[in-house]
């Protein structure tokens, strides 16, 4: 039986922390779907972007929505995502194949909030003596 390798709290640390990525300005950008290492690129944004996107299929039909979940299989074929959208209630599951275009359309509502802004912000007010909320802010 092996023996259970014990991690130093260094270790650990680096392991819980992962480096952070450069944030790219998508809103209102039309992605470009030219090939499908692009389309899965496209996808992979739209999975990490706080805002609406709209998407076309190649059928006609135009879905606008948040997209939340997606599968990158090796085949184009079996590679999904799913999105929520306004004209529809539950989430609607579309294959990379079907789709056409690809646009940020919504307002982007993480744009230029950082975390460590947050945290500086709310031990500032925390040592000013105010009282703090944990109210989300406003996404207008």
């Amino acid at each position: 039986m092996s023996e259970e390798k014990k991690f130093t709290r260094e270790e650990i640390e680096s392991l819980e922390l992962a480096p952070g990525t450069e944030h790219v300005e998508l809103e209102g950008l039309v992605a470009d779907l030219s090939d499908d290492a692009k389309i899965r690129e496209a996808v992979e944004q739209a999975f990490d972007y706080r805002g609406d996107v709209t998407v076309k299929l190649v059928c006609g039909k135009r879905l606008e929505g948040y997209l939340f979940n997606r599968l990158n299989a090796p085949a184009m074929a079996d590679s999904w995502f799913e999105m929520y959208t306004a004209d529809k209630p539950g989430k609607q599951r579309i294959s990379y194949a079907r789709l056409q275009s690809l646009e940020f359309s919504g307002k982007d509502r993480a744009a230029g909030k950082r975390w460590e802004d947050w945290v500086k912000n709310y031990n500032e007010k925390k040592a000013a003596g105010e009282t703090i909320s944990l109210a989300p802010e406003s996404l207008d």
